[in-house]
């Protein structure tokens, strides 16, 4: 071989030498990154993972005690007469005044439970008021007293006069 085909051959070998540190360089920086995209996403992935399984272990309680208590399926006309039989029979059974109750709209926003209310007037003695109360307000069965207003009796002193709004969860029929 000639001396200017040596120089030759070391001039490409020179120029190839440096095109590959280059490019790979570049595809090597490039996998870097891609490497560490991957590890970061994976990172975050797996702290969403932890914070997920740790709010589902404080909610894992509930979870349960809703399917205990889960209601059956009820027609909306029954749900209101049950409740409304229900806050009156309670009501005169602790020697409360009733006036005319009324329904309110049903709500039924919800995706999974509907709620019937129910409105009614009612004046008796605080202990005996307190203890109606009491009665209506129970978690397990889906029924809350979620409007009071209280205010004196304007006839007897020792009397209170009050309005209260009961509402019955329920899953409806399908």
């Amino acid at each position: 071989m000639s001396s200017r085909e040596k120089r030759l051959l070391i001039f490409f070998a020179a120029a190839g030498f440096i095109l590959l540190n280059v490019f790979g360089f570049r595809l090597l920086d490039s996998q870097r990154d891609t490497v560490r995209r991957d590890r970061e996403n994976a990172s975050r992935q797996l702290d969403q993972a932890q914070m997920i399984s740790a709010k589902r272990e404080e909610v894992v309680g509930e979870m349960d005690w809703l399917d205990e208590h889960q209601p059956q399926p009820a027609a909306e006309q029954d749900v209101q007469s049950a409740l409304q039989g229900l806050v009156e029979r309670e009501a005169r059974s602790r020697g409360l005044t009733l006036k005319p109750g009324k329904y309110l709209p049903t709500d039924k926003t919800g995706a999974h439970y509907h709620r019937v209310k129910y409105e009614i007037p009612v004046s008796g003695s605080e202990q005996s008021l307190y203890s109606w109360l009491d009665r209506l307000q129970v978690p397990p069965e889906f029924r809350a007293v979620t409007f009071l207003r209280l205010s004196p009796n304007r006839e007897d002193d020792t009397k209170i006069d009050a309005t209260v709004i009961v509402e019955q969860w329920y899953v409806p029929n399908a």
